[in-house]
């Protein structure tokens, strides 16, 4: 039962901080997995690499191919502050909305000297520190640019790619889709080699991931949109899959949103692309996908929202109180679940 009014609170824990994963395990598919099945509220503690054997031929997994763009720019205003914009997401015109620091220096006409030697300028103001600018030289920017890794990793990152999925084709993300980050072209092989598929999709991940929820009803907490697509290929091949008796599987909640957004209410799946503001909570009722391949989520954000959705409040909490208690690591560069 969805309880009314749904509240943030009832969606909240304790972490210790030593328990914010702040470097990616070696190798990626060494991470610890957790197993639950929602059947039985049971826990089965495993590691990433052990997935071919915890998923059944005809299983299909589906993976976001979007790569994380070096999004985290660095300047100064002509009067010499120094200024840092994080790109989330590129407009149809060429300008790109950001998030902007600090904001409140930073109104439409101000220019600003980037690191690398190009330049933008503001020309549209929106609310909680966004701006939409234009660059001067988009490849420059970038090439000057940092991977905006999540400000609870303090530790640097001593190689980009490892903020990155093996999948990652398509940029345009301000964040990674972090539960691919667990998978190796040796587990891939694996898993091909029993019989479950892999398939891509696309999903850019923008502002939202930054932005917790603060009401305390999360109902009334709204997603901006976000772009996503889903080929032809992918759509067939999935549909193949259920007609076939196999489980659609996400790998991660990025997956899920775009999944669930190009289904229909039979449950199947047609290519779509577009903007997404899917937003899911308990109560909602899933058409696409059957098992769940996530990492450990912040409390009292849309992320861990998505997971009780799927598996349940109470078996969700139970699991990540396990997980605590067994010393699995948490965030972005954690520990991983698989919840069937």
């Amino acid at each position: 039962m969805v309880p009314d009014p749904l509240r943030l609170a009832d969606f909240d824990y304790a972490l210790p901080s030593d328990r914010i994963a702040q470097t990616p395990a070696e190798p990626r598919d060494s991470a610890r997995l957790l197993v639950l099945n929602r059947a039985s509220g049971t826990f089965d503690d495993r590691t990433v690499s052990d997935l071919p054997d915890l998923l059944r031929p005809g299983d299909c997994l589906v993976v976001n191919d979007t790569r994380v763009l070096p999004a985290r720019l660095f300047g100064r205003r002509l009067s010499g502050g120094r200024v840092e914009l994080l790109l989330l997401r590129r407009r149809d015109d060429g300008a790109w909305e950001a998030l902007a620091r600090p904001a409140r220096r930073l109104g439409v006409g101000t220019t600003i000297t980037l690191d690398g030697g190009s330049s933008a300028c503001i020309i549209e103001e929106g609310v909680e520190g966004l701006r939409v600018v234009r660059l001067e030289d988009e490849a420059a920017a970038l090439a000057a640019g940092h991977t905006p890794l999540p400000p609870y990793i303090t530790t640097p990152l001593t190689d980009p790619e490892r903020y990155q999925t093996i999948f990652a084709r398509e940029p345009g993300s301000a964040a990674a889709p972090t539960a691919g980050l667990h998978f190796t072209p040796r587990l891939l092989d694996r898993l091909r080699a029993r019989g479950i598929g892999v398939e891509t999709i696309t999903l850019h991940v923008g502002l939202d991931t930054f932005r917790p929820v603060s009401e305390d009803d999360p109902r009334a907490h709204r997603l901006h949109s976000e772009w996503y697509r889903v080929s032809t290929e992918t759509a067939v091949a999935l549909n193949q899959v259920r007609e076939a008796g196999g489980r659609i599987v996400a790998v991660g909640t990025t997956s899920v949103r775009t999944l669930e957004s190009a289904a229909e209410d039979d449950g199947s799946i047609r290519p779509r692309a577009g903007e997404t503001r899917l937003y899911i909570l308990p109560g909602y009722r899933f058409r696409a996908v059957d098992a769940l391949f996530t990492n450990f989520h912040l409390p009292r954000s849309t992320l861990l929202l998505l997971v009780s959705a799927f598996a349940g409040r109470e078996r969700v909490l139970d699991a990540y109180h396990h997980a605590i208690a067994a010393g699995y690591r948490f965030y972005s560069f954690g520990d991983a679940m698989l919840i069937v």
